[in-house]
């Protein structure tokens, strides 16, 4: 289905909780947020009659969020029962790592084809300090294991920030000469807790391009979303860019998003909404119309540069 600025719209971000097992500083409070009851979220069945409902009107892709997804109970056979839905050709889903150990061999077999990971360094203390309570080798077991048993390609997310993990570029450019990973490097958004650092952590992706030497740029395709990626010679992976600040990508946006408590969000970094949950539980609206008009809802892009609009919600409550 498309949008009124013509954009395909076939991807949807579904968050299955706002809950997290860490607390990154720049995502959350120390004491982390108020949690939602567990009459307020979704339940699975509740999120699998909106994604058939998406991928009936034309949606391929479906991501499977958080706050991080794999705390929440069942997601398994929630993966697995989506899997079977007809039409939809990709399910991904973004996590921290923590429990992707326990969690790999079985979301594979359920159907899960890729893994975003989020990963801000590669220094034991540093990720404690980022985190706040993470363990960074548990991580990386968990992300050799995605690797081993087929979950493939394998992203690692790395929000870029100053005097905090710029330090870290090459390190992550290391990671991808040995490795067949893709690291993304992402602009920190003024969001959530983050809207009260951004000005003086950002650190634009052009600044760090300027210290990895011989990027060489790859045709950009759909298939490749909002980065830009390149290669390094003799590198087993590539690095990519995503610039949500210096360079907006909201021109090839095809992306919808259903948050945990049922809230359909046509743009990250705008605070509307329309109430899904509303109609599911009531049944006193159709939820295929529901969809249509989250769809035609979606701004042209976003204006976090020219105003900044309060968050009313950090991004474990979004999904991403």
């Amino acid at each position: 289905m498309k949008d009124k600025w013509l954009r395909d719209i076939e991807y949807l971000r579904v968050s299955v909780t706002d809950r997290c097992n860490l607390r990154c500083f720049y995502c959350m409070p120390d004491e982390g947020v108020s949690k939602l009851s567990h009459d307020e979220i979704l339940s699975f069945e509740e999120c699998y009659k909106v994604i058939k409902a998406a991928v009936e009107l034309g949606i391929k892709k479906v991501r499977i969020t958080g706050g991080e997804p794999l705390v929440r109970l069942g997601i398994v056979d929630f993966i697995s029962k989506i899997a079977k839905l007809p039409g939809l050709e990709d399910i991904a889903m973004t996590t921290n790592g923590m429990l992707l150990e326990k969690y790999a061999e079985d979301l594979k077999k359920a159907g899960l084809k890729r893994l975003n990971i989020s990963l801000d360094t590669l220094k034991e203390e540093k990720f404690y300090q980022i985190t706040r309570k993470g363990d960074l080798n548990q991580v990386l077991r968990g992300i050799e294991l995605a690797e081993k048993v087929g979950l493939f390609p394998i992203k690692i997310n790395t929000v870029i920030m100053k005097g905090i993990n710029d330090d870290e570029i090459q390190d992550f450019i290391n990671l991808i000469m040995q490795k067949p990973y893709e690291v993304r490097f992402i602009e920190l958004m003024p969001m959530g807790e983050a809207q009260d650092i951004e000005k003086e952590r950002f650190i634009s992706n052009k600044e760090v391009m300027a210290t990895i030497p011989g990027l060489i740029p790859m045709i950009k395709s759909d298939e490749l979303g909002p980065a830009n990626y390149y290669q390094l010679l003799g590198a087993k992976g590539k690095v990519g860019f995503i610039s949500p600040m210096s360079n907006h990508f909201c021109k090839s946006c095809n992306r919808i998003r259903l948050t945990a408590d049922g809230k359909l969000r046509p743009c990250l970094h705008s605070n509307f909404e329309i109430d899904i949950k509303e109609a599911i539980r009531n049944h006193n609206k159709d939820i295929k119309e529901l969809i249509r008009d989250a769809i035609l809802a979606k701004p042209e892009r976003h204006y976090l540069n020219e105003k900044r609009e309060s968050s009313i919600r950090n991004m474990n409550q979004i999904g991403g």
